[in-house]
């Protein structure tokens, strides 16, 4: 929809994948960087993230994602799992 298609621009992309849906489940501390909030970051080069995973190979992570931080925690380094696992489940009835 940003790179491709360009019927969003990249802010307006990243809105769509964060603030708006933690907006919807009235997750006031996702989606968003700011002091108290969790701190979920993903570091990418938006022109070469590329999904190379297969039916036969579904575990392959993305190029142009280097850095995934969850809950403060480094996850992805360099491409590679750090072995951390902070996240949790979010559940709301």
């Amino acid at each position: 929809m940003v790179r491709e298609n360009k019927t969003l621009t990249l802010e307006k992309g990243v809105k769509h994948v964060t603030s708006l849906p933690a907006k919807k489940f009235k997750l006031t501390d996702r989606g968003v960087l700011k002091p108290g909030a969790y701190a979920d970051i993903v570091v990418m080069d938006h022109e070469n993230v590329k999904d190379i995973a297969t039916p036969y190979n579904p575990c392959l992570y993305p190029e142009g994602i280097p850095y995934v931080i969850v809950n403060g925690k480094v996850v992805i380094k360099e491409q590679e799992h750090t072995k951390a696992r902070p996240g949790k489940i979010l559940y709301r009835e």
